[in-house]
Formats: C-alpha cells, sequence, structure tokens
C-alpha cells in the first residue's frame, strides 16, 4: 500500500481514487503522518422486502389452527 501527502492527493485525485476502486488502496498523509486510508467499497447490500413472495405462495385459511389438537394435546391439563 502507498502513502501519498495530501497536496499529491488533491492534484491526483481521480487517479488516486480509480486506482483505490480497482483494488490498489493507498494512504493520504500530512506532514508525513498518516491521516487516512481509502479503499474500495464492497457490493452494497440489497435490503430484503417483506412480501417479495407474494403471489408466488398461497397459505391454507386454516393456517392458524394447523396443529391445534395436537397442541392442546401437550398442554391441556392431564387428569
Amino acid at each position: 500500500m502507498h502513502t501519498v501527502n495530501i497536496h499529491e492527493a488533491k492534484t491526483h485525485l481521480s487517479q488516486l481514487v480509480e486506482k483505490a476502486a480497482g483494488g490498489d488502496p493507498f494512504v493520504i498523509a500530512k506532514a508525513g503522518r498518516p491521516m487516512v486510508k481509502v479503499v474500495p467499497l464492497g457490493e452494497p447490500v440489497v435490503p430484503r422486502r417483506v412480501g417479495f413472495m407474494a403471489g408466488q405462495i398461497s397459505v391454507p385459511d386454516d393456517f392458524n389452527r394447523m396443529g391445534e389438537d395436537a397442541i392442546l394435546a401437550l398442554f391441556a391439563e392431564q387428569p
């Protein structure tokens, strides 16, 4: 990773950014002291949408009652 001074970075910013985006990160220094590191960003994460399967699947009408008897048998008081 190479280091450039702040004046050089201002002068050649477009070229430096292109190199960094291509996988060649660099450090910008001021008075010989490293200040920032410029690295490429990763691919953006696309948020998952609620309802993205709408129209592609169906939910049975008795969905909320499915397994009701088995659940009641598990938790019902036994004599």
